[in-house]
């Protein structure tokens, strides 16, 4: 229960002053009465109460009564009461017999009308509270038994019978204890707040605390039914073990443990029955038949007095219920009327002989109103914001947590609606008024401090019909004793709902039911904010929102939900995108279809893109581009697509791309980049190809197809040539004329056969001369087969070109080549002709007559170095003294001047003759003049060369025995008879080494060469020069070693 202090308290206006509730609320404060001096009553200043007439029976002053004879009526079908709400006056009440059956019948069916529309208004209206009927063992325990008293305490509910049994459940409903105190009903219930001590009250006179932990019971027998028993706060820490107990006898009793057993002291009677008692700190509260009294233990004072309204009915009927919601502030629900009371500290003034013996605790009364239906329970409720009515309506499920304890805002009142008004007159003689009705189902309303109804909900509870205002019972749940949320618990005799506000997963229940699913779910991104993922599972909320959506043609808006709801789960994804092909909307979900984690079947991705096929080509190439090409069977959509395109008019034809229309491009575009895609690029080519894409070029090369564009060499040409045309348009710069489709074929004529390019190239003359032209300046012997057509070609297309070509290919025809000249006139093309076939006076005509370039004609002779060209060519130079001179300029050694000079004739003038004679001698003294200079260097090279050598086979070198031979590898000195011989080339081998040397004799012995030519030593020199000339006799090849490498041998 709640325990927040004074500071949570709404402000409350002392007597005198208007509070909210205007004039329908009478608010006073009440002057605290001694019970034992009865000289006080009415006597306080300080309050300025009028005093009640009066005293009770046993002579004590029952302290200031207040007067509430007008509190406003809330009826349970507004939700809101507004200004407009008028209280009966206490005339209108008596003459009526009720506060709200005033009002004229006009009114009546005004107000019907409006309660249909907020009937209709509270359809779409969220409830407050969610219910749970107990289950467990309850339904067994109470099959024939019925249950009349409640307590709750420490997770653990205490349930009193008709039959005088006690049952302990938990929560759930599982039966924890059950024992029999008591041989008749049980009217009431208290647990301390431990939940281990009991005590209950019956109507066969007993009171029995006892403990469910251990052995100690007590037992009170009264002699007279007991209505209501209540507990000391912490009954079982104190050893007092006090209780206060009261009933039929009209006696309120507090019994407390002595030495020598229970002391009984009588706190108040006389004034009828005690219906309820409730024990909170150190002040207790009673009902009996006049009102409500409280009692300060503190003080041992009866500090108030709250009268009960003069007309009520008779209490027997309709139960007083009393609820401490803490402390300082006490609950007050008898029949319709509701009272709140708030308990604070005397203020400190001067004592008086008038306030001397005040208690030091005084009441105010805070509010009070009546409703339309008799009150069977009330406890305090935490509204979920302390706001206006109107966002507690709309904003009902707002979280409320807090590390302190809230402090209710409202009141949560279990109401009876009697099924007639026969309480009123009791006295009647109509039979049919006489004869019990069946009764409406109790409600649970919220009603604010205010007196505001804010919520009303109807309970259905087994056997309504039959119980009455008392059957029914409304408890409090700590929050600790419930879960997270705060609980309430409603008891009839057959069952018993516990009751909970809702929170935010209920507000999100309710909004699904309602199908509004969006709210749902923002509610549900709210909460996964604050709380982490994980806290509601949004996937069946958003399926069911989905469907809904599309049940209503919201194709697009269910489409943009769907990554939301099937995340990561593949199949989920898979059927929605069917249920979307099924509707023909499947265009709204595919912006959504998640290509990666996850991964869908290839079924669906081919089912897009044969969705595409169909209707929308663009989108079906972004798609090919944009999608991974292993999420569907490529091979499968190639079909398709190929199916498709072999339908067009334009799908078979070579033509270029242009000519096709956008679809077929289309096509044409997805088919070459699936081919690709799937390791087939020589089917993609084609498409390619028409499509004129600039990275053909690259992907013949970096795929290695060129045997698959054998026949596509026209297309490709044709397709290089517009690029490079574009290129020159755009202004760029061109960097080689022929283009990339001429050098790919040029380049590849192992993979692209000439002759099969040259075939297809027929039809286009220059393309062809590009082809050949550049496969004969790669290689001629390539081009030797086709130099006839070259020949033409380069007369068409390149004549600057064709005397390079005819000088540099032995393969064409030379009097086709001829024909082919004289048809175009090409002169130094005829002349080399000429020249070639034999036909050098002609050609020399030619040059002289047709080119006039003596020059030329001279070039020409020397080239032909024909003495009859050189005869022809004087004689006709003769009468030409520009030939005459050009002849003396430029005939060097080619022929003698002299023989030039002595040709012409005598008086001819020609220009320049003294200048070419000048150059003739000129050029001869340099001939000399070289001639002279080249001999002195040859002769002074001859002599260092000589020197050298001279000097390089004199010089001696290092040389030991196994210096290894340069033939054999083996040591020079390998036995005393071995020969060795030294070139002058400085190589040292074995004379077995060489040729014929074998067969040579060893050496001659000094010694014995000295004694056989006498011991003298030029004998011996001669000796040895007569050996060395034998030996040179003998080996005429010279140096091995040398006449390998002169060979090119290695050594």
């Amino acid at each position: 229960m709640s325990t927040a202090g004074d500071e949570h308290i709404p402000s409350v206006e002392p007597v005198g002053t208007a509070t909210d509730l205007s004039e329908k609320v009478a608010s006073a404060d009440t002057i605290a009465d001694s019970p034992v001096d009865t000289s006080e009553a009415g006597t306080s200043e300080e309050d300025d109460v009028p005093p009640r007439q009066g005293a009770d029976v046993n002579g004590h002053d029952n302290g200031q009564e207040l007067d509430h004879s007008g509190p406003p009526v809330i009826s349970g079908r507004d939700k809101v009461a507004t200004e407009d709400t008028h209280p009966g006056d206490p005339g209108g009440a008596e003459e009526s017999g009720h506060a709200d059956d005033g009002g004229s019948e006009g009114d009546d069916e005004e107000g019907d009308d409006e309660d249909d529309e907020d009937e209709d208004e509270d359809e779409d209206e969220e409830p407050a509270l969610k219910y749970e009927r107990l289950g467990g063992s309850f339904q067994d325990l109470f099959r024939k038994d019925s249950a009349s008293a409640l307590a709750i305490s420490n997770k653990l509910l205490a349930l009193g019978t008709h039959s005088g049994i006690v049952h302990i459940l938990d929560l759930s409903g599982k039966r924890l204890k059950s024992y029999k105190p008591h041989t008749a009903s049980i009217s009431d219930i208290s647990m301390d707040s431990t939940g281990d001590f009991l005590g209950t009250a019956s109507i066969d006179g007993q009171v029995v605390i006892h403990s469910v932990s251990t052995p100690e019971s007590y037992v009170f027998d009264l002699k007279r039914p007991i209505r209501s028993v209540a507990l000391e706060p912490n009954f079982a820490k104190k050893g007092s073990r006090a209780f206060v107990c009261g009933g039929m006898a009209g006696t309120l009793v507090l019994h407390e443990k002595g030495w020598l057993g229970h002391k009984e002291t009588v706190l108040h009677s006389g004034e009828g029955p005690i219906w309820q008692i409730r024990w909170r700190g150190g002040l207790i509260a009673w009902a009996n038949d006049l009102g409500v009294k409280i009692y300060d233990t503190a003080s041992q004072t009866r500090i108030t007095y709250i009268d009960r309204l003069p007309d009520s009915p008779r209490p027997d009927l309709f139960k007083c219920t009393l609820h401490w919601q803490d402390d300082s502030t006490l609950l007050i629900a008898w029949a319709d009327v509701i009272k709140v009371a708030r308990i604070r500290a005397r203020p400190r003034t001067t004592t008086s002989s008038a306030t001397a013996n005040l208690p030091p605790l005084l009441v105010e009364i805070t509010a009070v109103f009546q409703l339309d239906c008799m009150i069977a329970g009330i406890v305090p409720h935490l509204s979920p914001t302390a706001s206006s009515s109107i966002t507690i309506k709309h904003e009902r499920i707002a979280s409320v947590a807090s590390s302190k304890i809230p402090v209710p805002t409202s009141l949560l009142v279990l109401a009876y609606t009697p099924p007639d008004t026969s309480f009123m007159n009791e006295a009647t003689d109509d039979r049919t008024q006489q004869a019990r009705k069946s009764a409406e189902r109790p409600e649970l309303r919220i009603v604010s401090r205010a007196g505001e109804e804010l919520a009303a909900d109807a309970l259905s509870v087994t056997g309504f019909q039959s119980w009455s205002c008392n059957d029914y019972v409304l408890a409090e749940a700590d929050p600790d004793d419930a879960g997270q949320t705060r609980a309430y618990v409603v008891l009839s005799p057959r069952d018993v709902i516990i009751v909970r506000p809702r929170d935010r997963k209920d507000h999100i229940e309710w909004l699904v039911e309602r199908k509004r699913y969006e709210e749902a779910l923002e509610q549900i991104e709210l909460i996964e904010a604050e709380e982490g993922t994980g806290a509601i599972d949004a996937v069946e909320i958003g399926q069911r929102y989905i469907e809904h959506l599309i049940g209503e043609g919201e194709f697009a808006k269910a489409a943009k939900l769907c990554p939301k709801v099937c995340g990561q789960d593949a199949k989920r994804w898979e059927d929605w995108i069917f249920v979307f092909a099924q509707k023909q909307h499947l265009q709204a979900i595919i912006p959504f279809v998640p290509t990666d984690s996850p991964r869908l079947g290839h079924l669906v991705y081919e089912m897009i893109l044969a969705h595409f096929l169909a209707n929308d080509r663009q989108a079906l190439q972004r798609t090919i581009h944009e999608w991974p090409k292993d999420i569907y069977d490529v091979p499968a959509v190639i079909v398709a697509m190929q199916s498709q395109l072999d339908r067009s008019a334009s799908s078979s034809s070579t033509s270029p791309a242009s000519r096709a229309t956008p679809e077929t491009v289309i096509l044409m575009e997805c088919l070459a980049e699936l081919h690709t895609a799937n390791r087939q690029p020589g089917k993609a080519l084609p498409f390619l190809i028409r499509l004129r894409r600039p990275n053909v070029f690259d992907l013949i090369r970096d795929h290695n197809l060129f045997t698959a564009v054998q026949d596509q060499a026209l297309l490709l040409v044709e397709f290089d040539h517009e690029l490079i045309e574009k290129r020159k348009k755009e202004g760029n710069e061109v960097d080689d004329e022929r283009g990339a489709a001429i050098r790919l074929l040029v380049d590849h004529t192992h993979s692209i056969p000439i002759a099969r390019v040259v075939q297809q190239l027929q039809s286009r003359p220059y393309f062809l001369f590009l082809y050949l032209d550049a496969l004969f300046e790669k290689d001629p012997h390539q081009a030797a087969t086709f130099a006839d057509p070259l020949v033409k070609l380069y007369a068409e297309y390149a004549t600057p070109k064709l005397i390079d070509f005819l000088r540099a290919s032995n393969y064409y025809n030379l009097e086709a080549a001829y024909r082919i000249c004289l048809e175009r006139d090409l002169v130094p093309e005829m002349v080399f002709l000429l020249g070639r076939m034999g036909n050098n006076k002609q050609a020399l005509h030619l040059i002289i007559e047709r080119l006039g370039d003596v020059n030329r004609a001279i070039d020409f002779a020397k080239e032909q170095n024909d003495y009859d060209l050189w005869e022809d060519l004087l004689k006709y130079s003769e009468t030409r003294p520009l030939f005459i001179r050009g002849l003396l300029e430029n005939v060097g050694a080619d022929i003698d001047p002299i023989r030039v000079v002595r040709r012409i004739r005598n008086g001819l003038e020609i220009p320049g003759l003294k200048g070419a004679l000048i150059k003739i001698l000129q050029d001869f003294n340099l001939q000399i003049s070289l001639l002279e200079g080249c001999q002195a260097i040859l002769h002074g090279d001859s002599s260092d060369l000589a020197e050298r050598l001279h000097k390089d086979q004199t010089n001696g070198f290092f040389l030991t025995a196994k210096t290894p031979c340069p033939i054999c590898d083996l040591p020079i000195y390998d036995s005393p008879t071995a020969v060795a011989l030294l070139f002058l080339c400085r190589h040292v081998v074995h004379a077995r080494c060489v040729e014929g040397g074998d067969k040579l004799p060893p050496p001659p012995d000094p010694a014995v060469a000295s004694v056989a030519y006498g011991g003298s030593a030029t004998r011996g020199i001669s000796s040895n020069i007569a050996y060395t000339a034998m030996v040179r006799a003998r080996i005429t090849q010279g140096c091995p070693v040398c006449h390998k490498r002169t060979e090119g041998d290695r050594t």
